[in-house]
């Protein structure tokens, strides 16, 4: 019977568990939405495998720019700006939140080999310190994707 009590406590305490992490995902989600993120697809010029993109934002504003990149290609991305707390960060396909690069930790200069096929999303953003003062920031993004002819 005592078992019996544990195992139905662990039980309730799993499910409260899980109810607070869904919650938090949707709060999560929520807000970004709530900020207006941007989505923009990076196109290259035909026959470049390169392209440099100039925008602003303000405030609480993000930019999720994402571009196809094959496994085994390289994919290089750098930003100039004017706002010292504007970054970028790079995530894998499928991929919301977690960053395989965090340009506040990495100075804005990603270089690397890819180890998945899909769109990889470049989100840029100012730092919460000063969006919060709804500061600008006007930036350049250079992307480059090299070994374009690479195969899976």
């Amino acid at each position: 019977m005592k078992n019996l009590k544990v195992f139905h406590g662990i039980k309730q305490n799993i499910i409260k568990l899980f109810t607070l992490c869904a919650l938090a995902s949707f709060l999560a989600v929520s807000s970004l939405h709530a900020q207006g993120v941007k989505k923009e697809v990076v196109k290259f010029e035909e026959g470049k495998f390169s392209t440099i993109i100039e925008n602003s934002l303000k405030g609480e504003q993000t930019v999720d720019y994402t571009v196809n990149v094959k496994k085994g290609q390289s994919l290089n991305v750098s930003m100039d700006t004017d706002n010292t707390a504007n970054y970028f960060n790079i995530m894998e396909p499928e991929e919301e939140y977690v960053a395989i690069f965090n340009g506040s930790v990495d100075e804005n200069m990603f270089e690397g080999e890819l180890e998945e096929t899909g769109d990889y999303t470049i989100r840029v953003y100012l730092m919460r310190s000063v969006a919060r003062q709804n500061e600008k920031a006007n930036y350049k993004l250079e992307i480059i994707v090299s070994n374009p002819g690479q195969e899976d």
